[in-house]
């Protein structure tokens, strides 16, 4: 595979006790206040601190540089928010940096830059190679399931980020820099088939499931850098739902709800397999009605109303919510269809 480049991962157990024996000293945690009180007690004396996340706003986020202890190397424990934090930490102090991912739900583990917010919008910026990433079994089951299970979302995404690359393409709005590719489209879409083949494994989280999702986000998270910059193959509508339910509601998702929930949306958009993809969703276990995200219907019809300005508006490459007519009744219809899949399930 011409982009299979990616990080060094490790797969094992009680990989967090044995970082204080290897990585460089002292060292700084970055991590959130709900995870340090888990796993404080596997760190020694060498200890710089722990810094715990509170803000992923990137001004905000240089102003706190000034404020941490002396250390000689960075460890990213948890989430997106923590990995991408320490990222930029590790990129802003040019220390090495080790990550370790607390649950499969992003591969931000796995990618160069850190997505942070400036002035509410999403911006890829830094550069962070992680001497290696640990993904310890244990740690990993041990959150919560619908934590884990939605990381299927940054893999399936691909389905509606090759569906709005082509629409693109036949329009004549594929991007100079990013020309239509099918190679990578195909490349891409093998390593869905590898996700698509395992949701039963990835729901039950078990060894399988984790090595298989783990190792496609592996794929995915370096595929931006490894395509030249290019996320067209990667995603598309699917996380662009995900920026406007965040914009317009001001709440925090577990990134993989929304998504899914754009990956659904795009592909009915299309006409590309909608319920199949569906249908993937709910295999693996993941809640995209907006009861689940603490958000109502009216909340994303609001959205889905709007998303045509939304998308132009912040510059986000073509696609299927550039041109599309959403109205009242579409939004309706996803609300039907997605009650129903559920309809009689315990999740």
């Amino acid at each position: 595979m011409r982009n299979s480049a990616g990080f060094t991962t490790i797969f094992g157990r009680n990989l967090i006790g044995e970082l204080p024996n290897f990585v460089h000293q002292p060292y700084l945690v970055v991590t959130m206040d709900d995870l340090w009180p888990l796993f404080a007690r596997h760190f020694d004396d060498n200890l710089a601190g722990p810094y715990l996340v509170s803000t992923i706003d990137g001004d905000e986020l240089k102003a706190e540089l000034t404020k941490l202890p002396p250390c000689n190397c960075i460890i990213g424990l948890g989430g997106g928010q923590a990995l991408d934090v320490a990222k930029y930490f590790a990129w802003s102090l040019r220390l090495p940096l080790f990550q370790v991912p607390t649950s499969m739900s992003v591969n931000a583990a796995f990618g160069h830059r850190a997505g942070l917010r400036f002035s509410g919008n999403v911006r890829y910026v830094g550069w962070a190679v992680p001497e290696a990433v640990y993904v310890d079994f244990d740690v990993i089951q041990n959150a919560p399931p619908v934590v884990n299970r939605s990381g299927i979302c940054e893999i399936l995404c691909y389905h509606t980020g090759h569906a709005d690359w082509r629409l693109a393409h036949a329009r004549g709005k594929t991007e100079a820099k990013w020309p239509y590719d099918q190679a990578l489209v195909d490349e891409a879409a093998a390593v869905m088939t590898t996700v698509m083949d395992a949701l039963d494994d990835i729901r039950a989280v078990n060894e399988k499931g984790i090595r298989t999702l783990m190792t496609a986000n592996r794929w995915g998270g370096a595929a931006f850098h490894n395509a030249g910059w290019n996320p067209r193959h990667i995603e598309g509508a699917d996380h662009f739902l995900f920026y406007a339910l965040e914009y317009y509601t001001g709440k925090k998702f577990i990134h993989g709800q929304p998504v899914c929930l754009g990956i659904y949306v795009g592909a009915l958009l299309h006409e590309d397999k909608p319920a199949e993809m569906l249908a993937a969703i709910v295999r693996a276990g993941v809640d995209i009605r907006p009861a689940a995200m603490g958000i109502t219907w009216d909340d994303v019809s609001h959205a889905l109303l709007n998303m045509r300005d939304f998308v132009r508006q912040a510059g986000l490459w073509y696609g299927i919510f550039h041109e599309a007519e959403i109205d009242e009744a579409f939004a309706k219809q996803v609300q039907a269809n997605v009650e129903a899949a559920y309809e009689g399930l315990t999740l």
